[in-house]
């Protein structure tokens, strides 16, 4: 082998997720060749997990780490370190500070039960324990004027408090303050004052909205996160910058866009989704200028799986989200998560009955077939035990598959408890998995009013093309796309979101009554902050910014986002886009019904430059497939010896008919029988469901 580096165009794009199971990198050059790496996740330190697979990378790439990172003019980081910190309970010892009353609003949580017929589940454990939730008299009134001033002293008792209890990080929520901050602001330098601590979390400055319990829950979780998310990150941030790297490292919000370590430091509660909606940027990637950009996302990785809808090239966003139980006002991108990937473990319950996840083996010790030490069956040992993948390496060598301790993880674990063979334990956890993924798709598809047979289902992640024609199938779609860098999907989408900042401001009115000057004076605010922001990220020549209002019925609690068709109000027309959208959520409108405009949004976004996407020549002579070897498809078609094709000799223009095996560098895609793949314009594996193109 010789020393020389690998030809590679500078200066190119990084992109790096830490999901459950791998940390993925993605190298885009700026010819537009791509290169992925793929390492096993570090649960205890995800930091290290990044610098090993950017060893990797500089590795195989024959560059020195420096002079990998020398030569990155962008690198985007897609992490659940804020998510990992909620759900392990890792956090801070937070206190908060409220406004006299309302001590108590964090646990009566409005008495919302996400099942209202079960009243027994206890709710999660508060945050903030009663004694360190710390009223503080002053009021703002309804329409933001000062009733009665801020009691210091108040504070300062409870800043004794704090230090005494050895709290790490404040939360600051006082009554109408997204209607006027000076209490919060007042709050924060009287606690800078008696307080040693550094981390002080206002509810005004990080999601404005109106509602006391959930702009609080968020204020509390953003301090519970914020000291081991922002030391991770500036920590990160200057390791990489020490190692060569020239800019500062970006990172993937909930929202689906990227935003500066500056920027988000003091509001890492918008990155709990950090590493799942950057398949916002992936899916706009997959979209051609000859099809429409309608696309359900089913992102299967080793620990769960994540669905996202595309709607003509627009993902929801929502200010309402729900993490272990804790309610956040946030902007987040509509995802829907369901325990079920390639580690998922199946298990037998005290019924005899046979249970596929929701828990998973993670990456350590992972599958049985891993041979780290796991001892449960899950979905990629019955792969392996099927013959759907090949026993060997896997990820292009980042682990290797034994299918003996496969097998006996399933007979003893499984089948022997069944009463039934190897082969048909393993193929019932195939089918379980696939009913549970066939339901995760349904909720945010046809429970919100879409049409699968207008979508095209995308199998991502690394075990996600395994399930793309059988999910695709079941659901009614007649396309299925599973991309070639099915394995490294959300690294891949980092390299293709914008920057994206999201302002909002209260604004109460009749939609066909506004006070226009007001309405404009409001968007005319929001608009620079949004460009302030930016500009300091870099975009102060070629920033753009969307308008969008939050309309609802009279008497409704729950508003409708609409856009403003180019940044111009006309209530008109705001009032078709509601009805259009109300209609398809709810199934009904009220015709002539008064509306309600209750927020003001801008939505600020900073766009990179793309990198040209390589054209592979088409293929000239039919491909060969590398090897036949048995195969178990379906309980109709059952065992068979089918081929199987390395990717590589698949080109553009190809087209094979299935039931068939495509085996890629860091994933495996099965194509069901009758079914007809074919390799698209973008390269990528289009399957036509059925046959029927």
């Amino acid at each position: 082998m010789t020393d020389q580096p690998i030809l590679l165009v500078a200066p190119w794009r990084i992109g790096v997720d830490v999901g459950g199971t791998f940390t993925d990198m993605v190298l885009c050059d700026s010819a537009g060749a791509l290169h992925i790496f793929k390492t096993p996740s570090i649960t205890a330190d995800p930091s290290e997990g990044v610098l090993n697979v950017l060893r990797l990378a500089a590795g195989e790439l024959r560059l020195a780490l420096p002079a990998l990172l020398r030569d990155c003019a962008l690198f985007v980081h897609g992490s659940t370190v804020a998510t990992n910190t909620i759900l392990e309970k890792k956090g801070a010892r937070v206190g908060m500070l409220t406004s006299q009353g309302f001590r108590d609003s964090l646990e009566i949580r409005r008495g919302i039960r996400e099942n209202q017929w079960d009243h027994r589940s206890p709710f999660p454990q508060v945050l903030v324990p009663r004694y360190l939730r710390q009223p503080v008299r002053g009021r703002i009134d309804a329409d933001g004027t000062e009733l009665a001033p801020l009691a210091v002293e108040d504070v300062a008792s409870a800043a004794a408090l704090f230090v005494k209890e050895g709290v790490d990080s404040v939360a600051v929520c006082l009554f109408n303050s997204f209607l006027n901050s000076k209490h919060e602001y007042d709050a924060q330098a009287a606690l800078a004052k008696y307080w040693p601590g550094d981390w002080i979390s206002l509810s005004s400055e990080i999601m404005p909205t109106m509602g006391e319990y959930e702009r609080g829950s968020t204020a509390v979780m953003n301090a519970y996160v914020a000291p081991k998310v922002t030391r991770y990150l500036n920590a990160l941030d200057k390791q990489l910058r020490e190692l060569g790297l020239p800019g500062s490292l970006l990172m993937l919000q909930s929202n689906g866009g990227a935003v500066s370590v500056a920027e988000v430091s003091n509001r890492p509660v918008m990155l709990v989704l950090s590493g799942p909606a950057a398949a916002v940027g992936a899916l706009r990637g997959c979209a051609t200028p000859e099809s429409s950009a309608n696309f359900i996302s089913m992102e299967i990785g080793g620990t769960s799986c994540d669905v996202m809808v595309m709607a003509n090239g627009d993902v929801p966003v929502s200010d309402q989200l729900v993490i272990d139980g804790y309610h956040l006002t946030t902007p987040s991108v509509e995802i829907h998560t369901v325990g079920a990937g390639g580690g998922t473990i199946a298990w037998v319950d005290p019924a005899g009955l046979l249970n596929v996840g929701p828990q998973g083996a993670g990456a350590q010790p992972g599958p049985a077939s891993y041979g780290l030490g796991g001892e449960h069956p899950t979905v990629t040992d019955a792969q392996l035990v099927l013959g759907r993948l090949r026993a060997g390496p896997l990820a292009g060598g980042a682990v290797r598959l034994d299918l003996d301790l496969a097998g006996r993880a399933i007979e003893t674990k499984l089948a022997r408890p069944l009463g039934l063979s190897i082969d048909a334990a393993a193929a019932g956890i195939i089918r379980l998995l696939e009913q549970n993924l066939l339901h995760a798709v349904e909720r945010l598809s046809i429970e919100r009013g879409h049409n699968p047979a207008n979508f095209t289902l995308v199998a991502a992640g690394g075990a996600g093309p395994m399930h793309g024609s059988a999910v695709a199938r079941a659901l009614g779609c007649k396309r299925a796309l599973l991309p070639r860098a099915a394995g490294a999907f959300c690294a891949m989408g980092t390299l293709k979101s914008d920057v994206r900042q999201d302002y909002l401001q209260v604004f109460v009115a009749d939609l066909d009554k506004t006070d226009r000057g007001a309405l404009e004076a409001g968007f005319t605010h929001l608009e620079t902050k949004a460009f302030n922001g930016l500009a300091r990220q870099g975009f102060a020549k070629n920033g753009i910014v969307q308008r969008e209002i939050d309309l609802r019925y009279e008497g409704q609690q729950w508003p409708v986002r609409v856009a403003l068709k180019a940044n111009v109000f006309d209530a008109f027309t705001a009032r078709q886009a509601f009805e259009a959208e109300h209609q398809r959520l709810f199934g009904h409108i009220q015709p002539g019904g008064r509306l309600e405009i209750t927020a003001l949004r801008v939505v600020g976004r900073g766009g990179f430059e793309v990198s040209p996407t390589p054209v592979r020549m088409p293929h000239q002579e039919p491909p060969i497939p590398r090897q036949r070897r048995p195969v178990w498809i379906d309980s109709t078609h059952g065992w068979q010896d089918i081929p199987v094709y390395d990717g590589v000799d698949l080109q553009p223009g190809s087209r094979l008919s299935g039931p068939l095996l495509i085996e890629e560098r860091t994933t495996t895609a099965f194509i069901g029988p009758g079914d007809v793949v074919e390799v698209d314009t973008a390269d990528d594996f289009l399957v036509h469901i059925g046959g029927v193109a």
